[in-house]
């Protein structure tokens, strides 16, 4: 799930204040604790009541609200916890994002002339894994370039090639149609039919991968395949 800063932040001083009162709060403690006004605290746990991290409830006079009229409070969910234990991998998973960023891009270094059958045979027997959104990403996308420098010549004839060339990387328009150059390469003659039709069983998967990256991941995957490019020499 995808949190602004402010959200992220706010949902963890929520969540330790909740903890150390041990009950559902009213917005103007929340708000109070947290240095806010009772407004800002009341929209912002609404916001998050929306996404599922925040229930509400009224408390009547004389179940613990005191004297007056019911008044709302509010409590967290499991799901909250569970986003910001995701969310606090994150760190971890940009580790190991690095890791496997450089293996790709030395295999496709060694790969440099044509020679991509060694590097393609990997990604493809690992499409199939259950793997973070990013790295799949990264896998498929290199698959993809790597299958169309593959059949360049016939490419070049149909000027494809030089579409790839014009997909305005890094908006979100040319990582997506990368996906699409997948159906592209299923026309063309002499390309490896396996590897085509790996790459097509895998396309609604990346398109949905894709869509669950935030803004900063896709501006790393998009960095990503300059840098693929660049290692290929081309």
């Amino acid at each position: 799930m995808k949190l602004t800063g402010r959200q992220r932040v706010f949902l963890e001083q929520f969540l330790d204040v909740y903890r150390e009162n041990a009950q559902s709060l009213h917005y103007s403690v929340v708000g109070e604790r947290l240095g806010v006004s009772s407004i800002t605290a009341y929209d912002m746990l609404r916001l998050l009541e929306e996404r599922g991290l925040v229930v509400s409830e009224y408390v009547v006079p004389g179940r613990g609200a005191g004297p007056g009229r019911s008044t709302v409070v509010f409590c967290p969910t499991e799901k909250a916890v569970a986003v910001l234990s995701e969310l606090a991998g994150e760190d971890w998973n940009l580790e190991e994002w690095e890791v496997i960023k450089q293996h790709i891009l030395q295999g496709v270094r060694q790969g440099r002339g044509g020679n991509y059958e060694e590097i393609l045979n990997e990604l493809l027997s690992r499409m199939p894994e259950r793997r973070s959104p990013l790295v799949f990403c990264a896998e498929m996308i290199t698959a993809v370039i790597l299958n169309l420098h593959l059949v360049k010549a016939d490419l070049t004839q149909s000027a494809l090639w030089d579409r790839l060339a014009e997909l305005g990387l890094p908006a979100d328009l040319g990582l997506s149609a990368l996906a699409g150059l997948a159906l592209g390469l299923s026309l063309v003659e002499r390309a490896n039919r396996r590897f085509v039709s790996v790459l097509l069983s895998q396309t609604r998967r990346y398109q949905n991968a894709l869509s669950e990256l935030s803004a900063s991941k896709k501006k790393l995957l998009a960095d990503f395949v300059r840098d693929v490019v660049e290692a290929m020499g081309t």
